[in-house]
């Protein structure tokens, strides 16, 4: 039974984890690889941005359903849903704006987030003897459509003494589907309300919490020479030979907040006021090939053996994803039915975040 239970229903909940890491497998191709190396990256932040920040947002979400620490060996176990939604300002992106050097093109093109159709021609050229050389051409990819991020966490809380709770959670490294996936975080809350002379006689509560969780996934990507140029492979398969790429993204989310709380019998009502952060490293591991001119006997694109046609992971200069940071706030209610808590609440920022969770709590 347990094993049913792992694979049935927790494996795939955790793939939604996966989201932003497999942003690249929902794209039924990654031509945009094709082209420099610097381009190339660029044009994976923009394409990404929007499901990362949210996803890291989301991550951010369900650390607390009340401001009031559990006593010394008191504990909960929590799971909460939160969805990190992507603001339409985030569904293009001005192909033009991105700082491209080798890649050309114009008008608006979709990121992951948005509209699932594809966008401009954008093309990769080099110049010879002042004759601009077309090496490649790929229409932009489409969006998903899709602009609500599920972000699922199961974490414990542990009371600690003089007024401290510590919450914990933690995934171990697993393969899902053709990838894996491991997260982990760890958050502090303390009590100020206790300080306070009278502090029992009233229902409210304040304290100040800090959360950090990390996230990495790894999705196998894929990308074969174009076989309609020319090729000049006299000593390796290109079949096995670019069969070894993959994209690793790593997550990391954190938030510092004041926390208050009014705890009656049943119901309680919470709110948070804070800076958030998010901040999201991608990696290309493996063999890519990319078209590079040769201008023997004339002038043509070729994809060949030479360092400039075969490019390596870790010469792709390192990605990092346009952080998400400012003011966080929140409000929300709790409902406690002996043991049982309910809570949802609203998170309003840069990137909004809905969240409800179920937990079993004892303090």
């Amino acid at each position: 039974m347990k094993k049913y239970f792992l694979k049935q229903v927790i494996v795939p909940a955790l793939f939604i984890l996966m989201c932003p890491v497999t942003a690249l497998a929902q794209i039924d191709n990654v031509d945009f690889l094709r082209s420099a190396p610097g381009d190339a990256v660029k044009f994976i932040e923009a394409y990404v941005a929007p499901w990362a920040n949210a996803f890291g947002a989301g991550l951010n979400g369900s650390w607390y359903n009340t401001a009031k620490p559990h006593k010394f060996g008191g504990f909960d176990v929590t799971f909460g849903l939160n969805v990190g939604i992507v603001p339409s300002s985030a569904e293009t992106f001005d192909i033009s704006k991105v700082g491209f050097t080798s890649l050309t093109g114009t008008g608006n093109a979709s990121t992951i987030a948005g509209p699932a159709t594809e966008g401009p021609t954008v093309s990769y050229t080099q110049s010879y003897n002042s004759n601009t050389y077309t090496l490649s051409s790929f229409r932009t990819p489409p969006g998903t459509d899709w602009k609500y991020i599920p972000v699922p966490t199961l974490q414990v809380g542990i009371g600690l003494p003089l007024g401290t709770e510590l919450k914990g959670r933690f995934i171990p490294r697993l393969p899902i589907r053709d990838g894996d996936l491991m997260l982990w975080g760890v958050g502090l809350m303390h009590s100020i309300m206790q300080y306070i002379p009278g502090n029992d006689l009233l229902p409210l509560d304040v304290s100040v919490f800090g959360g950090y969780t990390w996230l990495n996934g790894n999705v196998p990507v894929s990308l074969q020479p174009d076989f309609s140029v020319t090729q000049n492979y006299p000593t390796i398969n290109p079949v096995t030979y670019f069969s070894d790429q993959n994209l690793s993204m790593t997550l990391q989310a954190y938030n510092v907040s004041a926390v208050a709380s009014v705890n009656l019998k049943i119901i309680t009502f919470y709110a948070g006021l804070g800076y958030s952060n998010t901040k999201t490293d991608v990696e290309l591991e493996g063999n890519y090939p990319s078209p590079v001119l040769v201008t023997s006997p004339v002038p043509h694109a070729e994809y060949n053996e030479s360092d400039a046609s075969i490019i390596r992971g870790d010469e792709f200069p390192s990605m990092e994803i346009e952080n998400f940071s400012g003011l966080r706030t929140n409000v929300g209610f709790r409902l406690k039915l002996s043991v049982i808590t309910l809570h949802a609440d609203y998170t309003r920022a840069q990137y909004n975040v809905v969240s409800a969770g179920l937990g079993i709590s004892f303090r």
